[in-house]
C-alpha cells in the first residue's frame, strides 16, 4: 500500500519502507516536500527504527543533492537510510554497506558469550555488559552496546561500530582498543536524548560521531562509488 504525500510516496516493504521522490518538480521544492511531510507525519514515521530507501526514478541526483536529502531525513532519529538511488542507480549508504552484503541477526548477547561473524553484521538486539561481538567486517546494532565490539578483527582499519545506544566496555578496531567514549557515558543520564553513533578509526585514533554524519565521512574517504 502507497501513502501519497505531497511530492513522496511511502511504501512498505519486508524490512523497511521505500521513499519515491517525484521526478519532475524542481529539486528545491522536491525538498520542501519532503521537509513538510517528515514534520507531519509524527505518527507514522515516528517509533522504532526503520530502514529507508529512497528512489528518485528519472531523476539524476549529484552527491551534493543526496546528501541534502539525507539531511533532511536524519531529522528523525528513528530513520535509518540505506540506500540513495537515482536514474543511473548510484547509492549512497548511510549504514556503509557498499562492498560486501550484511546479515542479519537478532537476540541478546550475555555476559560471557562472545557472537562471532565473518563478514558485516546487523545485530537486533543489545548487547550485556560481559557480552562481544567480533566481525571481520563492520557492526550494526540496533540496541544498547553494553558489552565489547571488535569490528576489522582480521585487520581492517575501515570498518566501523554502530550502536543505537554506545555504552560499551570497550571497543576495538583491527588492532586499535578504546575505553568507553565520554559521549555515551554522558548521554547515559539523559537516555532519551541520546542518538546513534558509531566509532572509526582516523589516523590510527578511534572517534565517535553521531551516525547521520556517516555519510559525510565515507565520501571523504573516497568510499562511494562515483555517480
Amino acid at each position: 500500500m502507497s501513502i501519497k504525500r505531497n511530492l513522496v510516496t511511502i511504501k512498505g516493504i519486508k524490512d523497511g519502507l521505500v521513499f519515491r521522490l517525484d521526478e519532475r518538480c524542481e529539486f528545491d521544492e522536491l525538498l520542501t516536500g519532503l521537509r513538510d511531510m517528515l514534520e507531519n507525519s509524527e505518527t507514522f514515521l515516528s517509533g522504532p527504527l526503520v530502514w529507508i530507501d529512497v528512489r528518485s526514478g528519472g531523476r539524476d541526483l549529484s552527491d551534493e543533492q543526496k546528501l541534502q536529502i539525507l539531511d533532511v531525513l536524519r531529522s528523525k532519529r528513528n530513520l535509518l537510510v540505506r540506500s540513495i538511488e537515482g536514474s543511473k542507480s548510484a547509492e549512497l549508504r548511510e549504514n556503509a554497506v557498499l562492498r560486501v552484503p550484511i546479515n542479519t541477526m537478532s537476540g541478546m548477547v550475555r555476559s560471557g558469550q562472545v557472537l562471532q561473524h565473518d563478514g558485516n553484521l546487523l545485530f537486533l538486539g543489545d548487547v550485556n555488559p560481559g557480552g562481544s561481538i567480533v566481525c571481520t567486517g563492520d557492526i550494526y546494532i540496533l540496541g544498547a552496546l553494553r558489552g565489547m565490539a571488535h569490528a576489522g578483527s582480521e585487520g581492517s582499519e575501515h570498518a566501523i561500530i554502530g550502536a543505537s545506544y554506545l555504552a560499551p566496555t570497550q571497543l576495538r578496531i583491527a588492532e586499535v582498543i578504546s575505553r568507553p567514549p565520554d559521549s555515551a557515558e554522558e548521554s547515559s543520564a539523559h537516555p532519551h536524548e541520546t542518538q546513534m553513533e558509531f566509532a572509526y578509526l582516523k589516523d590510527g585514533q578511534m572517534q565517535i560521531d553521531k551516525m547521520a554524519n556517516i555519510a559525510r565521512l565515507r565520501r571523504d574517504l573516497n568510499v562511494f562509488k562515483g555517480v
